[in-house]
């Protein structure tokens, strides 16, 4: 497999992680934004790269476990995230103070849901004769960079939508949820 078709699964499989970065990006704080943002592109990029790695090396029998349930495991991770930021949302406009930070725990469960479909894609990786090294960089780095980006734009968007980011934002990640399950369930 070339660089190229890499560098297109890496854009496909980090479409799940930008739209978190937007959701987030929407509701943070300006003053730390670029390094919330480097956080969050950190964080999903290392997941979209490691989670190939894992299932390059896990081969087929550990995958057919998990695609039982995998949709499962994405869509109540999201969805709890995202009811989790809409009740802030309620809480910081009933304070008046916006959400500054990101928890540590929020950032690892985001970057775990939305990598979960890169483990499928490393199992093939094994049947196609992939480099992994090259694979697993190009993966990292192009969710890396998308992530970042997103988490600024997401911050424009935020600004536009001030009073209803942290609600927009956790109606992204439920919607996001409920995508993945279909997907799954249904396709």
């Amino acid at each position: 497999m070339d660089l190229l078709s890499i560098f297109f699964i890496g854009i496909g499989l980090s479409m799940d992680a930008c739209a978190v970065s937007l959701a987030k990006g929407m509701s943070l704080d300006k003053k730390d934004l670029l390094k919330y943002a480097f956080i969050l592109a950190f964080a999903f990029g290392f997941f979209q790269a490691l989670m190939p790695a894992i299932g390059y090396f896990a081969g087929i029998r550990f995958t057919e476990y998990i695609q039982a349930f995998d949709h499962w495991i994405a869509f109540i991770l999201l969805s709890f995230i995202g009811i989790n930021m809409i009740r802030e949302g309620k809480e910081e406009k009933e304070d008046n103070e916006k959400s500054t930070s990101l928890a540590f725990k929020d950032v690892l469960i985001l970057a775990i849901a939305t990598s979960i479909d890169a483990l499928a894609v490393g199992v093939s990786f094994a049947f196609l004769k992939v480099n992994l090294l090259e694979a697993v960089l190009t993966i990292g780095c192009t969710t890396f960079i998308l992530c970042f980006f997103c988490v600024l734009f997401g911050k424009k968007l935020g600004s536009l939508f001030e009073k209803y980011a942290e609600f927009l934002g956790g109606g992204i990640l439920i919607l996001l949820g409920l995508k993945i399950l279909i997907e799954h369930l249904f396709f």
